[in-house]
């Protein structure tokens, strides 16, 4: 970046015309009478400034000198005063910089951090005052326009020096935190501040016509200048942007409008790092929440909500309509249906305040807030809403792969699947699986996060009351596409061979049942090889069932010439080829899927079934196995 096409006269005098006091400062003379620069050095002062360091000035640097020789920067905290052409010399590393630097460069140190340790003995010194801060021009780190990078150091803080391109960029920072360090005064007001103001503005219209990449920069530029209301406008954006990530909406809370929206979303954080740290204290939390203007009973109950996982968002108008529906719909795994009725409604979301210009509150509800991946929160975003008009943007593809033969795909984290089983029933409501299949008393749970249900899910060896030899399967619930009740358990490591249970029969009571059971190969040599198993059941009466094992075939009932194994899995074939043959035979036989998203991104409910494997019977040995991990 060249300083040639900047016009530093007028950026200059537009910095000491707006310039005032910081807030809660007292400066003698009132607003104009601190000069903030010094007539600027001619070529003659600067050529001898150069002569005597031996250096060419950089560009944007020695343009400045030309107009003001030397500056008033008045740092919050850090640089007060940039010396002229008679102050500045290099630093020639005062203080040792150099040596702590190296000592931690490392085996491989990387260029930008070789250079950071070679600039304290380069580096031009520009500062006269300052709190124990350093301003470095480094001729080490230059750009194709001869520009230096401008180095500032914070003795007092322990962190490595902020790094700017160039002079030039450093001053306009400085005058983007000059502004912002003064935000709070009543009477800094100005060209400048009007103008961000009028930014902020724009982008909010922009932002609600589902224009959000031109709102984005206005709403950047007018936060690096501090404005009033910008960083909760983008702060809204970038959280859809990155709907996984958290936001800071404080400033919202004390304002009843948008409590209902903005507190969960809060809450939502706390709850997710109590999960991941169990104990999590929730009281700093709370007396964060109360500062901000938030009754600590609501605040608690809202927490309370988020943790269970019984939290309903649930706007007013069509909006809310709309919502209600979608949630119902994903509460059971369809999450594209549900993806659909939001996409639909989306123009009919009205705002409960000005400051508020996206559905934040969708994210924090359990069932609805894992659909907005980032590719759906640039749809909400791109989609106009709030009365306000534009185009609307390409719809985001369903995500949910047709069928089942999505099972047999490594998942995402690149491991191996342990194995899978699962229970379709068909004509019935999937609430009613735990009475036909689960253990006694099982009833549905709360809505869990299938990413951390999978691994963290309690296994039947656990429990007092569960004999060593059962196999009781935590199995989420939902329902397919084509209608059929699903409960699925996604990491079946168990192994029962053939004491192995099929709860087709009791899953069958009202009508047909599916059981499919991939059991993966043993990892030891000489293990037993991975097995699938498929029995249908109607009417509480097994129609017709198969397991194979590696080139055995066991069978039972009349099956139909599209299930054979033996036209399913073959013996010259690989054993992945026959589970995906059978897996696009049970789409095509019974219209089978499963939600790929619900099970491994989303929320589901879950219960325990009962044992899937039988007990030993008499002279029958059975051999129970269990590590127990002691701290030393």
């Amino acid at each position: 970046m060249s300083g040639a096409s900047f016009d530093w006269t007028e950026f200059l005098g537009r910095w000491q015309a707006e310039w005032v006091p910081r807030a809660g400062r007292d400066e003698d003379g009132g607003q104009s009478a601190v000069p903030l620069g010094r007539p600027g050095a001619d070529e003659a002062e600067i050529a001898v400034a150069e002569e005597r360091l031996g250096r060419r000035l950089p560009p944007s640097y020695r343009e400045f000198l030309a107009v003001s020789d030397g500056w008033h920067v008045d740092q919050t905290a850090g640089i007060y005063q940039l010396g002229g052409v008679a102050d500045i010399d290099w630093c020639r590393d005062p203080h040792g910089m150099t040596a702590v630097y190296q000592e931690n460069l490392g085996d491989n140190p990387s260029e930008e951090d070789v250079r950071l340790a070679g600039m304290w003995q380069r580096a031009l010194r520009l500062e006269t005052d300052s709190d124990m801060s350093d301003a470095l021009l480094d001729p080490g780190d230059r750009d194709e326009d001869g520009e230096w990078a401008l180095y500032v150091y914070k003795g007092w803080s322990g962190e490595f020096p902020d790094r700017y391109p160039s002079f030039r960029a450093y001053m306009e920072a400085m005058y983007r935190s000059f502004h912002g360090d003064r935000v709070k005064r009543p009477d800094f007001m100005n060209a400048t501040t009007r103008a961000q103001d009028a930014h902020v503005d724009q982008a909010r219209l922009l932002a609600l016509r589902g224009r959000y990449e031109e709102a984005l920069p206005l709403l950047e530029e007018a936060r690096s200048f501090g404005r009033p209301r910008s960083a909760v406008l983008l702060g809204q954006l970038r959280h859809l942007l990155d709907p996984h990530d958290s936001r800071d909406y404080g400033s919202l809370l004390a304002d009843p409008r948008y409590l209902a929206e903005i507190l969960p979303v809060q809450a939502m954080t706390q709850a997710d790092d109590r999960r991941r740290r169990p104990g999590e204290e929730d009281g700093r939390w709370l007396t964060t929440m109360v500062a901000c203007g938030v009754d600590r009973k609501f605040a608690e109950d809202t927490l309370g909500a988020m943790w269970e996982g019984t939290h309903r968002y649930a706007p007013p108008g069509p909006w809310g309509q709309a919502v209600a529906e979608a949630r119902e719909l994903a509460r059971w795994g369809g999450t594209d249906a549900a993806w659909r009725v939001l996409r639909d409604a989306l123009p009919l979301w009205r705002a409960p305040g000005p400051l508020l210009i996206v559905p934040v509150g969708l994210l924090a509800d359990p069932f609805l807030g894992p659909l907005v991946t980032p590719e759906r929160g640039r749809e909400i975003l791109a989609t106009p809403r709030a009365g306000e008009r534009g185009a609307a943007p390409e719809p985001v593809p369903d995500l949910d792969p047709p069928g089942l033969v999505w099972l047999a795909e490594p998942p995402a984290n690149g491991q191996g699947r342990d194995g899978y089983r699962c229970v379709w029933t068909e004509g019935v409501d999937p609430a009613r699986l735990p009475a036909l299949i689960g253990e006694e008393g099982a009833e549905l749970s709360a809505p869990v996060d299938m990413r951390l249900a999978s691994w963290r899910a309690f296994r039947s060896p656990e429990r007092e009351d569960v004999e060593p030899w059962e196999d009781r399967a935590v199995v989420a619930v939902g329902r397919t596409a084509e209608g059929w009740a699903f409960a699925f358990d996604g990491h079946s490591s168990r192994r029962p061979g053939d004491r192995f249970v099929s709860p087709a029969v009791a899953a069958s009571s009202f009508g047909r049942a599916v059981v499919v059971w991939r059991e993966a190969a043993s990892p030891f040599p000489g293990g037993t090889p991975a097995a699938f198993h498929l029995s249908v059941a109607e009417q509480g009466e097994e129609l017709y069932a198969f397991t194979v094992r590696g080139t055995q075939v066991q069978r039972s009932g009349a099956i139909p010439e599209a299930l054979d194994p033996a036209r399913l899995f073959r013996p010259d074939a690989p054993e992945r080829d026959g589970e995906l043959r059978a897996l696009e035979a049970l789409h095509t036989e019974f219209g089978l899927s499963l939600p790929r998203f619900a099970l491994t991104r989303g929320r589901l409910r879950n219960f325990t079934t009962r044992s899937w494997a039988r007990a030993p019977r008499t002279g029958e040995a059975f051999v129970h196995l269990a590590f127990v991990r002691h701290k030393a």
